[in-house]
This record gives structure tokens, C-alpha cells and sequence, in this order.
């Protein structure tokens, strides 16, 4: 294999403990862990995939399905890249279609629809803003008039900025984050609602940060706590009628939302501080988004489900 050597943006002083990088962009020799990811920065948010290298890990070969979500039809936001991309893997597996909704990454989309298809699945792309209600609208009009029906939805997409103060966010950054994380979470959930069955389930995403706390995401993290909020309070307002919802809380995964937010010297220690001394890839998530849609957790809602390398316990 042939490696190349690192020099840091920072004349040179600092390698942040980076010696040499393969072809495939891994780092390789650290001074406490080993390092996979070189430091890098993307200008935009989300974050777009094919930039990022390495790249993350979205399928797992060795993942059989058994039909868990055979004939359901599931709406991803945030669907074309990261955790979203490799839970609309993982469902189309296990036997679903799914709806693909996406910001503005079309490449990353399309790459995601190609693979699922080569899979034998059938996947709808939908571009827009979930900030937007009238898209929120469109979503799920063009969904019940092509596929009849909504039986899984997952609240993935979402932003966040680092910021070093509180003084530093600026109202209208604030205003975004809490749009996009969580008002398009509260609109696209009100209209799919009416056309859930019992059985149905939905599956918010939040964070780590919520329950640690980080000093640099401030917004983010009052959104993403909101989640959990509005999961626990909806799970018990339709446990009734057999609807489910549930959060799922992922530690350091690496996906475009770290070179979108992160200032570049951070990401190689990305995950460092978990006990099992690495982030995680999105493959390693998506297993446990199928539980909670199957009905293998028939008797499950209301709960926040942590995966995160042993970083938190909660």
C-alpha cells in the first residue's frame, strides 16, 4: 500500500498526532489511537458525502434481511447520506420502500437511490426544505398517491454550527437550527400522522449532546433535547391507538454533519474519548432503526436508545 505524508494547515507544526494517510485517506499512525480520518472542512450544511474521505461506511455485506419491513413504506429525512443513507439501506433489506427526502445533496441522493436499486428496492427522492410546510404537505401527498400508505417515519435530517459562545450565535443561525431540527420535525409528523395505522412507528433522532451537554453547540443541543421532549410526550399520546415513537441517540458517528460543522484540526480525534476509542460508522446504527420499526418492538415507545461506543451510559 502506498502512504503519503501529512503536513497540517498550520505550517507544520502541528499534525495533531497524523504521520502518514493511505490511499483510501486513512490516518494511520497516532500518538494515544489510531486516526481514520484526516483533518478536513466543508463550507456547507449539512455536508455532502462524496466529499468526505475517508468515506463513511454506510452497508454492511454481511447484513441478510428477513423480511422485518416487508411491503412497508418508510420516509427518511436526511435520507441521502450519513445515518439516514444506511438506515434506507437497512430497511430496503429487511423488505421496505422507502422515500428518500433530502436538502440540496443531489449527488449523495442519487448515489443512495443507485444503490438501492441495485439492491432490487425501490426508492422516491424528494428535494426540499422540511422547514417549508407546503413541502411538508407535498411529501406526503406524493407518497399516499404512490405507494397508498405510510408506515415508518424517521425524523433524521438536521444541522448544527460550532460556535466558541453563546454570544457568538447569532439569532438567525439559532432561529435555522431550531426550524430545521425541530419545528420540520413537528410539521412533517403532524401531516404523516393522520395516515399512520396501528403498528405504525416513528423514529426521531437526537443526540449525545443532549444528555453530556457540549460547550460548542449550544442551539444544537437545545434542539436536539426538544426532541426527546416531543418523543416522550407524542409516544404517550398515541400509545393508545398502537402508534410507536421513539428516539434514537447516537454518540460520534461519522457522517457529513462532523466536516460541515467541525473546524478541521478536530476531526481526526473524532470519538477519541469513547472507551472503544473510535467514532462510529453509520452501519453500525442502522440495525437498531429496524428494530424500532419492525414490530420486533412491539411493546417499545416512549424510549431514547443510546448508541454511542460506551461514551454515555443513560
Amino acid at each position: 500500500m502506498n502512504y503519503k505524508y501529512y503536513t497540517s494547515n498550520n505550517n507544520g507544526q502541528d499534525d495533531y498526532g497524523l504521520k502518514c494517510v493511505n490511499d483510501n485517506g486513512y490516518g494511520l499512525i497516532c500518538k494515544d489511537y489510531k486516526l481514520e480520518f484526516p483533518p478536513q472542512q466543508q463550507d456547507v450544511q449539512p455536508g455532502m458525502e462524496y466529499l468526505m474521505r475517508p468515506r463513511p461506511i454506510f452497508d454492511n455485506p454481511y447484513y441478510i434481511g428477513s423480511g422485518k419491513l416487508m411491503n412497508k413504506v418508510a420516509i427518511i429525512t436526511g435520507g441521502d447520506s450519513g445515518i439516514g443513507r444506511a438506515v434506507a439501506v437497512g430497511f430496503v433489506k429487511e423488505g421496505a420502500t422507502v422515500v428518500i427526502v433530502y436538502y440540496n445533496e443531489k449527488k449523495d441522493a442519487e448515489e443512495t437511490k443507485a444503490f438501492i436499486e441495485r439492491l432490487g428496492g425501490t426508492c422516491v427522492l424528494m428535494e426540499g426544505d422540511i422547514k417549508d410546510t407546503c413541502f411538508c404537505d407535498r411529501i406526503v401527498d406524493e407518497t399516499m398517491k404512490k405507494f397508498g400508505r405510510i408506515d415508518i417515519l424517521v425524523n433524521n435530517a438536521g444541522v448544527q454550527y460550532q460556535q466558541k459562545s453563546l454570544l457568538d450565535i447569532t439569532d438567525e443561525q439559532f432561529d435555522l437550527t431550531m426550524k430545521t431540527n425541530i419545528y420540520g420535525m413537528f410539521y412533517l409528523t403532524k401531516r404523516v400522522l393522520k395516515h399512520l395505522c396501528p403498528g405504525a412507528s416513528i423514529i426521531n433522532v437526537t443526540s449525545i449532546t443532549t444528555f453530556k451537554g457540549e460547550p460548542e453547540l449550544i442551539d444544537y443541543v437545545t434542539s436536539k433535547g426538544a426532541i426527546v421532549g416531543f418523543t416522550r410526550s407524542l409516544a404517550t399520546n398515541l400509545a393508545s391507538k398502537n402508534i410507536r415513537v421513539n428516539a434514537v441517540s447516537p454518540g460520534v458517528f461519522w457522517t457529513p454533519l462532523q466536516p460541515a460543522c467541525w473546524e478541521a484540526e478536530k476531526i481526526p480525534t473524532l470519538g477519541s474519548d469513547a472507551p472503544m476509542g473510535r467514532a462510529g460508522h453509520p452501519y453500525e446504527i442502522a440495525p437498531l432503526f429496524i428494530y424500532l420499526a419492525s414490530s420486533d418492538s412491539s411493546y417499545v415507545t416512549g424510549q431514547v436508545m443510546h448508541i454511542n461506543g460506551g461514551e454515555y451510559k443513560g
